[in-house]
């Protein structure tokens, strides 16, 4: 046994390892506990390392399983909205946490609806001719006489004056509320100066100005969503002098010499988003917290990608991370949505149908439902898309509805439509028809047609649409998943 023991140690001391790894022969009591500290130390370093490589590697994971969901459609279609109803169906909670932030953006709504009336009042004092041809059809108008104002009524443009300053108020509020100092590039105006209109104001999504201008509304406030928390007797509050303009500006809506002269600039304000004007007494109260409606109405045009996250169950099954994202609709903004098209699981498309006798604010030459046709057929046939599902929402259709009752004529836009009853019935099935052809026959494989005729406002029918579109994305994902 001793010469077995001894055979041991010789072949030990011979290892360069194990000489690498001994301690040191003169090693003091007190450079041992150093010896001994740094290498926990390291083993600590070595356990974080691990962790951080596991972490990562759950995240990619993560990251490859969630579900991703891409809205797209021209500026204005509904897209904004639409995410607004995703976070209403997944986030109530936070969705009502929003509410006093949500406020400036309605009393803004107001101002400028009252500023194009007021704008419109203006060119008929200065003496400005009507339009003498339709901007969407090309087509002659009849010469029209604008009914002549009265001296109340210049008596009215003048009472509501002050709300210029309002105005500039709230812009200059919102464009703050992603930083500390006014910067330009995050109140960006969109369009050039046109007669009867003005400049649209734009928010950088990367501003984060949800967030931020709820900070900004009181620096030591954890939350703004009850009442109490909002100084609504504060002189430097807009929502003060829009009360006390209140009744003026219900007067110059209701006036029915506005409303002829409104009739003939074919100004329908009610057609556009963030229309309040049949609210302005609750709107404009003193203590006023925007509803959930009232946020899906708003409007607020966003530069840049919007991204909600959220959590969803797929009832017994599994749950699943989603990301929905929303891109601008803009001409100048679409090159920007390539980079989108790669790993989505769906697309929403918003195709306006509303606006058939409009034309694009960035090229008055382009009718608004054809730009919706031809983005449409680039979507269908991109190749980055062939294996997405593709749901379209044929959107407004609450606003289709008024102008055909009104006495607009479809067929008189849409050609092709012919002869056909001018109802929203037989409009609709008509666009359902063309947009239906159009997915047969520029998509790149065969997929299935989904189609909704939708009014991205009303909250509970875009709630039982989102709910079905849910459960198909799902259905969709586990039959790839090769779960089903």
């Amino acid at each position: 046994m001793p010469m077995l023991r001894h055979r041991h140690n010789s072949q030990d001391d011979d290892d360069p390892l194990t000489k690498a790894l001994a301690p040191p022969p003169d090693e003091t009591p007190e450079q041992r506990d150093l010896r001994l500290q740094a290498e926990r130390e390291a083993q600590l370093r070595s356990e974080a390392i691990d962790e951080e490589i596991n972490r990562q590697r759950l995240a990619e994971k993560k990251e490859h399983d969630c579900i991703r969901i891409l809205l797209l459609g021209q500026s204005e279609s509904g897209k904004s909205t639409t995410l607004k109803n995703f976070q209403l169906f997944t986030s109530p909670k936070a969705f009502k946490s929003e509410r006093a932030t949500w406020r400036a953006v309605v009393q803004l709504n107001v101002v400028r609806s009252i500023h194009l009336i007021l704008d419109a009042m203006e060119d008929v004092k200065q003496g400005h001719a009507p339009p003498n041809h339709d901007a969407a059809t090309g087509q002659p108008i009849p010469p029209v006489r604008y009914p002549t104002l009265t001296v109340e009524h210049m008596k009215l443009r003048m009472r509501l004056l002050p709300l210029q300053r309002v105005e500039e108020l709230l812009l200059r509020r919102l464009s703050h509320a992603g930083s500390a100092t006014f910067e330009p590039n995050h109140l960006v105006s969109l369009e050039e100066d046109q007669p009867l209109q003005r400049k649209e104001f734009a928010v950088h999504s990367s501003s984060q100005w949800i967030n931020a201008f709820g900070r900004l509304l009181s620096a030591a406030r954890a939350s703004f969503e009850k009442e109490s928390e909002i100084d609504f007797t504060d002189p430097n509050d807009p929502g003060v002098i829009l009360n006390a303009c209140s009744e003026d500006m219900t007067k110059l809506w209701h006036d029915p010499i506005i409303q002829q002269l409104l009739r003939l600039m074919r100004i329908r304000l009610e057609d556009m988003a963030g229309f309040f004007l049949d609210s302005i007494d609750r709107v404009t109260s003193l203590h006023y917290i925007p509803t959930d409606d009232d946020i899906l109405r708003a409007r607020l045009k966003t530069i840049g990608v919007s991204e909600h996250r959220f959590n969803l169950n797929a009832g017994n099954v599994v749950s699943h991370d989603w990301r929905v994202f929303d891109v601008g609709g803009a001409r100048s903004l679409r090159a920007a949505w390539a980079p989108y098209f790669d790993n989505m699981n769906a697309i929403i498309f918003l195709a306006p149908i509303s606006c058939f006798d409009q034309v694009l604010l960035e090229d008055p030459n382009v009718n608004r439902l054809e730009d919706s046709i031809l983005l449409w057929k680039s979507v269908i046939s991109s190749p980055l898309l062939k294996d997405s599902e593709i749901i379209l929402f044929l959107n407004k259709i609450d606003i289709l509805k008024a102008k055909l009752a009104a006495g607009i004529q479809f067929g008189q836009y849409v050609i092709s439509y012919g002869n056909r009853p001018n109802d929203v019935e037989h409009a609709s099935n008509y666009l359902k028809k063309k947009f239906g052809a159009l997915h047969k026959q520029y998509s790149l494989k065969p997929r299935e047609f989904h189609c909704h005729l939708t009014t991205i406002t009303d909250v509970k029918s875009t709630q039982r649409i989102l709910n079905h579109v849910k459960d198909m994305v799902i259905r969709k994902n586990l039959k790839d998943s090769s779960l089903v």
